[in-house]
């Protein structure tokens, strides 16, 4: 899609690091189910494991990889800890690494009987895979990413609402917002499709309208519906804060709940962010977090309490508890499983979440530099061997494991709807 490139500005930034583990991110290149854009399938498996594990998908932010988000964040760290497989996809989109969260096939259903496709479809078959491999519990498959991958998270619990359990989406758009608006033939029908009316705030609906773009995502289905949070910035400059109102209608109407929050609550869970709780069940949470811009700090320790990931016993599943409008099989009856020897999760495995301070090297030349490292590009890290020069900014240092180039120039000047890199960016850019 045709992402400004600032879209990644200052996400690595966002969260806190990942600590050393004995297990890595393996790459999964042997076939693994329909995929029809080649998403890369990178999973992080802890050494030991529960028996019947839960399974947490991170799709990343645009402009990132598998491999960043894995080292930037605390997944990684929290699944040793607790004993469950994080899988990290990696979008095809060559030019801007953003997912497809607007085409038909990536917005529609497909349980083997074709209609479905997209990047969607790659990431379900990752989940399948797994749960097949891992002996995983089909009851308890999260998302949760940011930006983009908040954008793909609600696509995903939209459309496979029989895969997952639960979401948490931040500084996201509501599913099918994206899409090119009816009689765009110019961009029906793609992949990489960036709808600038949707980012600033120009796509509106009523909660009835939003929730008839999830129900015909799967056209006949009246079963149970994951339950999700929403976390959004309310001055996010990329991602319009308008979307995240828009967000709260949709998710309301496809539960059968009334827009009116049941709860409020100020500064949690950091000051000046105020939890909005839906439903006598507290099925969509809404956090409004104020002045925060698009680079919204993710809480994970406040998306393993939702989706239960720190339990132990009688945890939470899919098919659990609030709204339903019924009919609907647990989705373990719906995938085929294996037996996998997976080791059961040791009682003297620990592990230590350590929250860096962010450090920066020096400032870079600000003139373009022959094989250094070009914006948003890794720059740094145990065991990474790419250029370590940056071409404009700063090599900023996230933790052991990754390090990115960073500038605090403006990226990019608006003129009307379309986002145009300024000069100095476009030079390092395209070099």
């Amino acid at each position: 899609m045709k992402a400004p490139t600032t879209l990644s500005l200052g996400l690595c930034l966002l969260l806190p690091s990942l600590t050393a583990a004995a297990a890595t991110l393996t790459q999964i290149t042997t076939p693994f189910g329909p995929n029809p854009r080649n998403v890369s399938f990178h999973i992080y498996v802890p050494d030991t494991l529960p028996d019947n594990p839960a399974i947490l998908v991170n799709p990343h932010w645009c402009h990132g990889t598998a491999q960043a988000t894995f080292a930037g964040t605390q997944w990684a760290a929290l699944a040793r800890e607790h004993g469950f497989i994080v899988i990290y996809p990696g979008s095809p989109n060559a030019a801007d690494q953003c997912w497809d969260v607007s085409s038909p096939e990536t917005l529609t259903h497909d349980d083997g009987g074709g209609g479905g496709g997209g990047d969607s479809l790659g990431i379900v078959s990752m989940v399948r895979w797994t749960l097949d491999q891992y002996q995983g519990d089909k009851g308890r498959v999260f998302v949760t990413g940011v930006s983009s991958g908040g954008m793909m998270t609600q696509v995903l619990v939209g459309a496979y609402p029989d895969v997952f359990a639960a979401g948490a989406a931040f500084a996201g758009v509501p599913f099918g917002c994206f899409a090119p608006p009816a009689g765009d033939n110019g961009n029906a029908g793609q992949f990489d499709y960036w709808s600038d009316d949707c980012a600033t705030g120009k796509v509106t609906h009523s909660a009835e309208a939003w929730g008839d773009l999830v129900r015909a995502a799967y056209p006949g289905y009246d079963g149970w519906r994951p339950k999700l949070q929403l976390f959004h910035g309310t001055v996010d400059e990329i991602v319009s804060y308008v979307n995240h109102g828009e967000a709260v209608k949709l998710w309301t109407d496809v539960s059968g709940l009334s827009e009116t929050p049941v709860e409020v609550v100020q500064n949690t869970p950091l000051t000046g962010w105020t939890k909005s709780v839906y439903g006598p069940s507290g099925w969509l949470e809404a956090y409004s977090a104020a002045g925060v811009p698009h680079d919204i700090k993710v809480q994970e320790n406040t998306v393993m309490a939702f989706f239960d990931l720190n339990c132990t016993s009688n945890c939470f599943s899919w098919g659990q508890g609030g709204p339903s409008s019924g009919g609907q099989p647990n989705p373990s009856s719906t995938f085929s499983t294996i037996t996998s020897s997976v080791a059961p999760i040791s009682t003297t495995s620990s592990s230590t979440v350590v929250v860096p301070t962010t450090t920066s090297a020096a400032a870079c030349p600000t003139s373009t530099i022959p094989g250094a490292q070009k914006p948003w590009g890794q720059c740094g890290g145990r065991g990474y061997s790419g250029p370590t020069v940056c071409s404009v900014g700063v090599c900023t240092r996230y933790s052991d494991y990754f390090s990115q180039v960073k500038s605090s120039h403006h990226l990019l000047v608006t003129q009307g709807t379309s986002h145009v890199l300024n000069d100095t960016w476009r030079a390092v850019i395209t070099n």
